[in-house]
């Protein structure tokens, strides 16, 4: 595909960021230039990449001149670079093609992941504490702040439900691909027979919503307060700092006690709610996606189950595009989910590609 066309006119488009980032007054309108900072360091690193994408193709063009050259040295030299350009040119290409497709507003966005136990009672709670942990050090590898919203631990170490907030550089882009049903197979500490048992426990990932995304209007609201539950100590048992927020036309109800004040929890409630709300507009936009990308990529619904986490096989599975490593060991001790990641982002991106032809 001859790239040259697209590529220029995201040149034009550098050179009028670079003009509207110069004007004075520029951070007046905030959001506007998080936008303008955002999308101008976007255009920089399409534009390195395509410039080594051109500097490979020239080099690739020379070793094969060489390959025919008299002197062996140099004929092997030619061979041996020809084999790592023959590597690194694709990968070159498809960040450059990732790059030039329309981009999703979602994507540059914080996360809200909200993780629930499904079936299989105090092993499920354990595993949603399992994926918790994973996340938490793949947010560590990946530079990115992780802050636990609420949580609903269970006595012994696990959690019925955890709400926690992932900020950093384009954390939604990598983590939407984790909302849906997973699926852990393993023999339970408390099974004495060694019998593997399968429990499950619920992602959602939702990009954090602005206040211009979804209108809430406060008669559309009812606030309460309540005694925090759980672990907590004097101030948790002697003060109404829960808070339970309804959102009367929707019927969503979300009830946060993990902070010390109302304040907190009530601000913390509404962070959840919007991206709550905004999930359900994305959702209806779904809508218009050709069924084969759904088909592939799944619809990211908390019903869908995803992947499958086998810890006799150490094995990992994601039924979406027919990913297997054995490596699930490592994947869970330390977060290692870019190989994982990286396969979804290809299989939308060959997509959405296809979509476009």
């Amino acid at each position: 595909m001859n790239y040259a066309p697209l590529i220029e006119i995201r040149r034009t488009r550098l050179k009028e960021l670079e003009q509207q980032i110069a004007e004075p007054g520029l951070f007046d309108d905030r959001a506007r230039a998080e936008e303008l900072m955002r999308e101008h360091r976007r255009a920089v690193e399409l534009m390195k990449v395509w410039n080594e994408l051109c500097a490979a193709e020239t080099m690739r063009e020379e070793a094969m001149m060489m390959l025919s050259d008299e002197n062996e040295e140099l004929a092997q030299m030619a061979q041996e670079e020809l084999a790592e350009l023959n590597i690194s040119i694709p990968k070159l290409e498809e960040q450059v093609q990732y790059s030039l497709l329309p981009r999703d507003i979602t994507e540059d966005r914080d996360a809200i992941i909200e993780i629930r136990a499904g079936t299989g009672g105090d092993e499920a709670a354990l595993f949603a504490g399992n994926l918790l942990g994973m996340y938490q050090r793949y947010a560590e590898s990946r530079g990115w702040k992780m802050e636990i919203l609420d949580a609903s631990p269970n006595d012994i170490g696990g959690f019925k439900e955890v709400t926690a907030r992932v900020s950093g550089e384009e954390v939604f882009r990598f983590l939407k691909y984790e909302s849906g049903v997973h699926r852990v197979q393993r023999v339970p500490a408390t099974e004495t027979q060694g019998r593997i048992h399968t429990s499950t426990a619920t992602v959602a990932v939702l990009p954090e919503a602005e206040e211009v995304d979804v209108e809430i209007r406060p008669e559309d609201l009812r606030i309460e307060t309540c005694r925090a539950g759980g672990a907590g100590g004097q101030h948790v048992n002697r003060t109404e700092s829960a808070v339970q927020i309804f959102h009367l036309p929707t019927g969503i109800m979300v009830r946060c006690e993990d902070g010390r004040s109302q304040l907190k929890n009530k601000e913390t409630g509404m962070r959840i709610l919007r991206a709550r709300l905004f999930e359900m507009k994305q959702q209806e936009a779904q809508r218009n996606y050709s069924a084969q990308r759904r088909a592939l990529i799944g619809s990211g619904g908390r019903e869908e189950k995803i992947r499958t986490y086998n810890y006799p096989q150490n094995r990992l599975t994601d039924h979406r595009i027919g990913y297997t490593a054995y490596n699930l060991d490592i994947v869970l001790a330390s977060g290692a989910l870019d190989d994982i990641i990286s396969h979804m982002q290809h299989a939308e991106m060959q997509e959405r590609m296809d979509e476009l032809q």
